[in-house]
């Protein structure tokens, strides 16, 4: 199977977790074959999460990178912070989280934690078409 022809790249540039939400619906449905609707939401709840995070715990700066693979949706978050993101308890007294990266986890494939060659990291998940 020839992969280069069915890999599809975009690096996006947003400002906000609508923007990325945004482009990630723009970029999926531009996608031949299409990808199924509740696998989009997935890809869009994990984007969500993941800029999210990269903006609250990641010094506020992001790079968001899509990919379309023969193996499924490729999102990747780059951010300055070198620090993982961790799991943690989700908090069903207070409400202070501890949901997204179980969430993360369970939708995608795989998942992986790269450092940068500079500080900072790259936050990667795999997700199913």
């Amino acid at each position: 199977m020839d992969t280069t022809r069915l890999d599809t790249a975009a690096a996006l540039s947003t400002d906000t977790v609508a923007q990325a939400r945004d482009a990630t619906r723009h970029f999926l449905e531009a996608l031949s074959p299409a990808v199924e609707a509740d696998a989009a939401d997935a890809v869009v709840l994990v984007v969500s999460e993941l800029v999210t995070n990269a903006l609250r715990h990641g010094g506020g700066h992001y790079a968001l990178r899509l990919a379309a693979r023969p193996s499924g949706i490729e999102v990747a978050i780059e951010d300055p912070s070198p620090h993982a993101p961790r799991l943690r308890a989700p908090d069903l007294q207070h409400g202070t989280g501890g949901f997204g990266r179980h969430m993360v986890n369970d939708l995608a494939h795989h998942v992986a934690i790269t450092p940068g060659p500079e500080g900072g990291k790259t936050v990667r998940a795999l997700l199913p078409r």
